[in-house]
């Protein structure tokens, strides 16, 4: 016990530490407090990249996810990829206008491109309601593995409290900068837990070899779609490729990410390192089954992998391994809260309530911000039950749809403001009646999301080429900067007809 309280100790102290040494580099700047100066390096892009994009959502859903439901998560193995594709492809535009024009949040880039104080607003909102409940499961999540962890001498509330209190701490004085360095950490930590956890856990089971066979023979459905409850099948595993990777690409925290690198060179890396990462799911893989044969029937699902460390692994090996477990829900949570912050401080507080605030003032707003909505999450998972991948599929859903009119802003000139604004409005009622108001399944078993964008996107482009825009300064405005892009990076795409690159461009070279 003694052992498990001090791996507990250090997992607490070890970000504050980070944090207050991250904090002698900090410079009292907005850019530099959410975006590092747009000087992010690979190492750290990399980890906080895909610390924030793995999260209790995968380190506890998934485990659970195999256990109830079969198969269905192995579509993570692509979603990563399609996660790690769109992190080169849009996230590079995004990077490059975001650096152009000095965008920190969604809203910047969206407002800026389609000329629109409505759009702009709307894209904040949506960030912010469908973040918290995501936050929500990281503190969930972490919370229960630290209760578990302490033999209940850490109870939940008093768990999340203290997770609450530490990422105010270490993100407070250190900004992304803190997160990023931490995100190192963790990232290992987590790729390491459930790694380790799947095999040491299987080997109860006489190893992988073993427990396969004897699911094949005890419970065959557990290893096809459309699994054991026999509502899992191919509609949802494509719903959940698509929901799941853009839903995460399109959160505030991503968006962070994307504008914090320092050079675009780094972008390419991102698909081939988060597709290697994901072969830590077969950890998760070998948790839930063997679970399946040694702990059937278990009430709540999430509790698998604990449950299972608890009553077959040393108490130090489960005690560290769930620790690792929480640096995977940290890691996304000082993300989230850290990127309602900025969303907050950037797109309400700066544009409409202090549009002359100081550098310093703004900071200070941002630290408040990180509070309040911190506040918020801890209440929701105090009061608020619910399956983790429940949850947080309905939150990513949400933010999936911002990726139709980001995708417009990049790429396509007739792209309309009132096609952005309607087209979205479309794909959240979409997604919240289909979620919790419709008396019927989803049509064809697709994720409430999936439909969202289907009449999100339909709309946004009906609309888009029905109407014509009259700001021609904008549109040509980043039409010349998609074609400083093209220059600069692929060259051999452009046409014996485009325009000359920019004097910007013609210097970087």
């Amino acid at each position: 016990m003694t052992g498990s309280i001090l791996i507990i100790a250090a997992f607490m102290i070890i970000p504050l530490i980070v944090g207050l040494v991250s904090a002698r580099k900090s410079q009292t700047t907005s850019e530099d407090f959410f975006v590092q100066g747009r000087a992010m390096g690979s190492i750290a892009v990399f980890f906080t990249v895909a610390a924030t994009w793995w999260s209790a959502f995968a380190f506890l859903g998934s485990n659970a996810t195999f256990y109830t439901s079969g198969p269905i998560y192995l579509t993570a193995l692509a979603w990563n990829l399609l996660f790690g594709f769109m992190y080169y492809w849009v996230g590079k535009r995004v990077w490059y206008l975001g650096k152009r024009f000095d965008y920190l949040t969604p809203s910047d880039l969206m407002g800026d491109f389609y000329n629109s104080e409505a759009l702009r607003v709307l894209v904040a909102v949506i960030t912010l309601i469908f973040t918290v409940p995501y936050l929500q499961i990281q503190l969930t999540g972490g919370a229960y593995l630290i209760e578990v962890a302490s033999g209940g001498v850490v109870p939940f509330w008093l768990a999340a409290l203290l997770f609450y209190f530490i990422i105010i701490v270490y993100v407070w004085v250190g900004g992304i900068r803190a997160i990023a360095w931490t995100d190192v950490i963790y990232g290992a930590l987590l790729f390491f837990g459930m790694m380790y956890a799947g095999y040491y856990i299987a080997g109860q089971a006489g190893g992988p070899t073993s427990m396969f066979a004897q699911l094949a023979s005890d419970s065959p459905a557990h290893l096809t779609l459309p699994g054991p409850n026999g509502n899992m099948g191919y509609s949802m595993w494509f719903s959940l490729f698509v929901i799941v990777a853009i839903g995460a690409f399109m959160g505030p925290q991503i968006w962070l990410r994307m504008y914090s690198v320092k050079s675009g060179k780094l972008f390419g890396l991102m698909p081939f390192l988060l597709g290697l990462a994901a072969f830590a799911y077969f950890g998760s893989v070998l948790t839930g089954y063997t679970g399946v044969l040694l702990e059937p029937g278990l009430e709540n699902a999430d509790q698998i992998l604990p449950v299972m460390l608890m009553n077959y692994a040393p108490y130090l090996l489960a005690s560290l391994i769930m620790a690792a477990g929480a640096a995977a829900a940290m890691s996304t949570a000082n993300s989230q809260i850290h990127a309602v912050s900025t969303v907050v401080t950037m797109d309400i507080y700066k544009r409409y309530v202090n549009p002359q605030a100081d550098q310093k003032r703004i900071v200070h707003i941002g630290r408040l911000s990180l509070v309040g909505f911190s506040l918020a999450a801890y209440i929701l998972a105090l009061t608020v039950p619910g399956l983790l991948v429940t949850i947080g599929i309905a939150a990513l859903a949400g933010t999936a749809q911002l990726i139709v009119p980001t995708l417009g802003a990049i790429t396509w000139r007739k792209a309309h403001p009132q096609a952005a604004f309607w087209g979205l409005i479309l794909g959240i009622v979409t997604v919240l009646w289909l979620s919790y108001g419709a008396s019927v399944s989803n049509p064809l078993g697709l994720h409430a999301g999936i439909w969202g964008l289907i009449l999100n996107a339909s709309a946004f482009v009906i609309i888009s080429l029905a109407l014509q825009r009259k700001d021609a300064d904008v549109v040509e405005r980043f039409a010349q900067a998609r074609r400083d892009y093209t220059a600069e990076y692929h060259p051999e795409q452009l046409e014996d007809d485009d325009v000359a690159p920019s004097p910007q461009v013609i210097e970087a070279r």
